[in-house]
Formats: C-alpha cells, sequence, structure tokens
C-alpha cells in the first residue's frame, strides 16, 4: 500500500472556513504569517469536476497550502486530488467535519464518520494517484455516537488505510436540530479526548480544532499534540498570526506590522481588480486587522460603508487606514 509522507511544519494552520478562506484572504494571511498553513474552504468534487468556474486557483505566494476536498465517491476524490497535485497543492484534505443539511445530503462532511470504510477507501484511491500527503479532518463524534470508542475506531479505519494525519475539532457535530454556526459553539469542547487519540496513536500527526483564541492556548497544546487549527479568530483578528512565526516556529524575522500588511495589499488589489476583482472581494477579509487599535472603528465603518460599491479602489483604503493610528491616544 502506498502511503503518504505528512505535511510538514503543521504546527499552526489556519482553519478551512466558507465564503471566508479564499485565495485573496490566503494571500493576506500569508503576509502576517510565512509559516502557517492555510486551508482553502471546502470544495466539492462536484464544482471541481463539473463546475464552470476555477476552484482550484491560488496565489504561489499561499504555500504551504493545503485543498480541502468534500466528497465520498473514491473516485471523483482521487480525479480531483489527482489535479490538486498538478495543480501545485502542497496536501489534500477529506471533509469529515462539516454538519450543514447541504453537505450531508451530498454525502460528506460530518455524516462520513457513521462510514469510516467509505472514508478509507476515498484515502486509498487518493493515495494511488498522488505523492502529497492525504489528511482528514473530522470531529470527535456525532449525534449520539459520541463515544470515545467510536472516535477510536473510525481513527483506526482511516489510518489503517494510509492516513497519517488528522485535524480533530474537538466537538461532536449534531447532524439534526443544529445549524452549522451552533455546531461551532453549542456542543461542549472536550481536548482530553483530543489528547488521549494522540497517546491511543502515536504514530499519527494530530493536531487540534476549536475554541482556540490565543497563541498560548495553541502553546499549551502542543504540549499534548502535534499541531494546533485556529478558524474564527484568526479571521476576525488577523494580527494574531503576526506572532506565529516566533513564538510557534523560534523565526527570528521580524514580523509586517498592520500598516505594512496593507501597503503590500495594495499592489495585490491592484492587479486582482485589473482581472476582474471587486474591491470587496479582498478588503473584507482585512476587517479586523486593527482590532483593539485605536481607529479601528473608523477603519472598519469606512471600508464597510464605502467598500462595497462599484467605483470603490485602493485609494479607499488608503484613506481607512489613516484613520488607524496605532500610535494616537485618541479612543476610537
Amino acid at each position: 500500500m502506498k502511503t503518504n509522507a505528512v505535511l510538514s511544519g503543521h504546527r499552526f494552520s489556519v482553519a478551512p472556513m466558507l465564503d471566508w478562506s479564499d485565495k485573496h484572504c490566503r494571500y493576506f494571511h500569508r503576509l502576517l504569517s510565512q509559516h502557517a498553513v492555510l486551508y482553502t474552504e471546502m470544495v466539492t468534487t462536484g464544482a471541481i469536476i463539473y463546475g464552470s468556474g476555477d476552484y482550484l486557483d491560488f496565489n504561489t505566494e499561499e504555500h504551504p497550502v493545503v485543498l480541502q476536498l468534500g466528497g465520498s465517491n473514491p473516485a471523483d476524490m482521487a480525479h480531483c486530488a489527482k489535479l490538486a497535485q498538478q495543480r501545485g497543492y502542497d496536501a489534500v484534505n477529506i471533509n469529515v467535519g462539516c454538519p450543514s443539511d447541504r453537505v450531508q445530503n451530498g454525502m460528506f462532511g460530518a455524516c462520513l464518520m457513521a462510514q469510516p470504510q467509505l472514508v478509507a477507501d476515498c484515502i486509498k484511491a487518493m493515495q494511488d494517484v498522488v505523492d502529497i500527503p492525504v489528511t482528514v479532518k473530522t470531529r470527535i463524534g456525532i449525534d449520539d455516537s459520541d463515544e470515545y470508542q467510536f472516535l477510536q475506531d473510525f481513527v483506526a479505519t482511516v489510518a489503517d488505510a494510509g492516513c497519517q494525519q488528522l485535524i480533530v475539532h474537538a466537538r461532536k457535530a449534531w447532524l439534526k436540530g443544529l445549524s452549522p454556526k451552533e455546531n461551532r459553539d453549542i456542543p461542549p469542547l472536550n481536548y482530553q479526548r483530543v489528547h488521549q487519540l494522540k497517546q491511543d496513536f502515536p504514530q499519527l500527526d494530530i493536531s487540534i480544532n476549536g475554541g482556540i483564541k490565543t497563541l498560548q492556548q495553541a502553546r499549551e497544546q502542543l504540549q499534548y499534540l502535534d499541531g494546533v487549527m485556529v478558524g474564527r479568530e484568526a479571521y476576525s483578528n488577523p494580527l494574531l498570526l503576526s506572532e506565529v512565526d516566533a513564538l510557534l516556529y523560534g523565526s527570528t524575522t521580524t514580523p509586517l506590522t498592520a500598516h505594512q500588511v496593507v501597503q503590500q495589499m495594495l499592489p495585490y488589489i491592484e492587479r486582482q481588480m485589473q482581472q476582474g476583482a471587486r474591491f470587496w472581494h479582498i478588503a473584507r477579509h482585512m476587517l479586523g486587522l486593527f482590532q483593539g487599535v485605536p481607529g479601528a472603528r473608523q477603519w472598519r465603518r469606512l471600508l464597510s460603508e464605502k467598500g462595497h460599491l462599484a467605483d470603490a479602489t485602493p485609494e479607499l483604503m488608503l484613506q481607512a487606514l489613516a484613520l488607524a493610528r496605532p500610535l494616537d491616544k485618541l479612543t476610537n
């Protein structure tokens, strides 16, 4: 059986977030951290195979970048994994965590925890045609199947198929009765269960996801696990990423300031707008950049009120930048 090495440097990653972690967001995040592993939002095999758009597009600056796939047909998953490798992705991740009705109807996401052999078949089919790592992102359980043995059996099956790297959201998912948003908050976190998983499968590379808001919390988790994945906090407070390289990877490179990041985003915005992107497609990802800084509210307000207009240009970002003055003693 062919097995693929794990994606190295996976100590810290930014979670795949549907409708948010697109290529513009990832380019922005890469300016803040050179080492964090970035994930695409989930892309279905159907969109890649039959869709009219280019769902595999990314900027070369984004590496290391992982494609997250939604699907459960082994042949389709293998086909898309092969396309991902051809396009230059560093790894492919199988979504076994999303609980939305739409995802369940497509027979992928968290409902696949109940079909570990099908996930194993997908892993095998994908690994047969690619050399890049094939990884899995999962929950700790679904519905009433939330005992540790259920999770342990699932992990054993996918590990036997050759999966060597897992990201585990430390909450179970309710497939009925809770919205995807509620499934990110209501089921209680159980970090200990993920820690136990690492003890029982020491040969696997296991990252934890869910509820982690600070790099201090991330460092605490790294005492027990191989990696930490952060989602909403990295999006709402992106400047968090500027400390990742030094604190978690030992880098001595001075990170960019928020003002420097904005300045470096401007030529990117201009290039993308020349190719058809709208200003708001990119600027929306940057609203939280000055969180906690005097002028942050004015920055957000100006971009939010005028950034979505058809005639918005990079000049608007410079106007907003002038309102975010971290050295001022003025309050916002």
